[in-house]
């Protein structure tokens, strides 16, 4: 870990989640206008899934109840199997701080963005994005992740202070770029 006074800061300014502004990192999901529907067979009404989901193997389902911890980016982590979706319950606001999908050991460090999702509002990310787990603004703030199984697995596979699996690689952002990112909310 890099000397506290070697440490340099970033602020990343929480932008709000939009369609447009989410689109190099995935799909929200989210009942708004501003997203496309198209018409429910047999059925009236209408279909607001624009989302491409992708797991080859066995997906979960699990409720994660987030407690506020410090808005920094510790970690950054991809998978390459699935796109790891979050789908929020009570409409709490949360915050996800993604870099687009980049083949390299860390994405470039000008494209990490955060972003503020109103807490009625998804996000499925695609393969490959870089990200930090989310981030709760209220305490008890519960998000429905899907994710495979393999990816727990994984996290158990840990090499120093990051973890590596064939859907999972987990880097320590703050170590490896002498860089504290933090959120401002």
């Amino acid at each position: 870990m890099p000397d506290t006074a070697d440490v340099k800061r970033r602020l990343l300014a929480a932008e709000p989640a939009t369609p447009d502004a989410l689109a190099p990192f995935g799909w929200m999901l989210a009942t708004r206008p501003d997203i496309p529907g198209r018409p429910l067979n047999f059925y009236t009404g209408e279909l607001r899934a624009p989302t491409q989901f992708v797991s080859d193997d066995q997906t979960e389902l699990t409720v994660v109840r987030l407690e506020r911890r410090p808005l920094r980016l510790t970690y950054l982590e991809r998978h390459f199997k699935h796109t790891q979706t979050f789908v929020p319950l009570g409409d709490k606001p949360w915050l996800l701080a993604m870099a687009p999908p980049f083949e390299g050991e860390l994405p470039p460090l000008e494209s990490i963005r955060a972003f503020r999702f109103d807490g009625r509002s998804g996000f499925c990310m695609r393969l490959g994005t870089w990200h930090e787990f989310p981030f709760a603004v209220e305490d008890g703030t519960d998000l429905v992740v899907i994710l495979r199984k393999e990816t727990y697995k994984d996290l158990q596979n840990v090499v120093g202070d990051e973890a590596y699996g064939a859907d999972l690689d987990k880097k320590n952002l703050l170590r490896r770029t002498g860089i504290a990112f933090e959120i401002d909310a």
